[in-house]
């Protein structure tokens, strides 16, 4: 994951701000999508929340999320580079990831 950091990607919004998903009870507050024809910890395509977006096309991978508690890591991706800090993420991030334990490396 460490070398997807500060490199453009492009991504596909599957869940976008407002929407439910379907096996739990939350509201997503922000876009989530995946980064089409890769895998994660889970077999499945590599989880990204976009932050400060609402049309996702190319981002920047601005963060890793580490989950030690889970076996998937996930990116978080904006526009622009260094506009958001450590803190600021983990805030925006903290409706799904409170359940895990992780830490924030950002580019």
């Amino acid at each position: 994951m460490g070398s997807y950091l500060g490199k453009l990607v492009k991504v596909k919004m599957d869940r976008p701000l407002g929407s439910k998903p379907p096996k739990h009870n939350f509201i997503y507050p922000l876009n989530y999508a995946f980064i089409p024809n890769t895998t994660s910890g889970d077999g499945e395509e590599i989880d990204v929340y976009i932050i400060g977006e609402f049309d996702p096309l190319e981002e920047y991978v601005v963060a890793i999320i580490k989950i030690t508690n889970d076996v998937e890591d996930k990116l978080v991706v904006c526009k622009e580079l260094n506009k958001y800090n450590k803190e600021q993420i983990k805030a925006l991030v903290e409706f799904q990831e409170r359940f895990f334990e992780s830490t924030i490396i950002i580019y």
